[in-house]
């Protein structure tokens, strides 16, 4: 059965990951998909897949930079210009950020982080509930937030706290929306295999994979799963809820990246692009080193 025949959707950082997945997922499932990223090249690929799947007619593909309102404003125009409505908007576009000690972290890297990571969820909300009013029906605004934002330990200080102000945004909205039966909620995934965790070398986090419970690594498609699920009628009394898809790694505790002088984002310095194309900035920091 084809849950979501009939609807229209936009996943942000769809190019790549988790967005990748549920954009198939999505259009596998009968729905009409424009992906929105800002790596033209994985967009391509992107719509090339779906292509190969019989779905080319039903994805698009708009570059844009979700941290710029005309360009988040661009692709839900694009959607109620090529397929007439919008009834899902999947805002999961992200980067790993700033990293480092917070007497290292520049004030640009804090920017940039909250920009992609939280900016970009507030202007997703607000152009996609202007489109969904529209039409006086609903829709689901679903949003990647993390286990970092729910528990210290799962990332570094600049992205844990965007990903904990999305999580309070995924409340606050939702109670907003209702009365519009816009449902508004959230997936916090734990470690799971994508670009932009292992940036081409997933044999690097096997320590990270193995602290979960579950015997199975992470991947896209577990995520891409619980969105088409949250999207869908299946769960139309569940809003303002933050869905933990984690193999059970919240319920035994958590230090994915180390503990003290241990700790991963203690030892170097900089700031991750994710997978926008932009190079990633790193700058290995000395023992007991700190900037002046």
């Amino acid at each position: 059965m084809s849950k979501l025949r009939g609807k229209v959707a936009i996943v942000t950082g769809g190019a790549s990951g988790m967005g990748r997945a549920t954009a198939m997922r999505f259009v596998a499932d009968g729905a009409k998909v424009v992906v929105a990223d800002l790596n033209e090249k994985n967009g391509a690929e992107t719509v090339s897949v779906a292509e190969g799947q019989g779905h080319g007619e039903d994805i698009a593909f708009v570059r844009c930079d979700v941290a710029r309102e005309a360009d988040v404003a661009a692709v839900v125009a694009e959607a109620e210009r090529r397929f007439g409505r919008l009834d899902i908007a999947y805002l999961n576009a992200g980067v790993g950020g700033a990293f480092g000690p917070i007497a290292e972290t520049s004030v640009e890297d804090w920017d940039y982080t909250f920009a992609v990571l939280t900016r970009s969820v507030f202007l997703g909300m607000k152009h996609a509930s202007l489109a969904m009013k529209k039409h006086g029906d609903g829709g689901v605004i679903l949003v990647t937030a993390s286990i970092a934002g729910l528990v210290g330990g799962g990332g570094s200080h600049a992205y844990s706290a965007a990903k904990a102000a999305v999580i309070s945004l995924i409340e606050n909205v939702a109670a907003e929306l209702g009365p519009d039966r816009i449902r508004v909620v959230g997936i916090a995934p734990g470690v799971i295999s994508t670009p932009l965790v292992h940036r081409g070398r997933p044999e690097k986090y096997e320590k990270q994979f193995g602290q979960q419970p579950w015997p199975d690594r992470g991947q896209p498609e577990h995520i891409a799963d619980v969105a088409a699920f949250l999207c869908s009628d299946d769960a139309r009394f569940i809003t303002g809820e933050t869905i933990k898809v984690d193999g059970g790694l919240l319920a035994q505790g958590i230090a994915l990246w180390g503990t003290g002088a241990d700790n991963t984002f203690m030892k170097s310095a900089g700031v991750n692009r994710g997978t926008t194309g932009e190079a990633m900035v790193v700058r290995t920091l000395q023992p007991g080193a700190r900037k002046t």
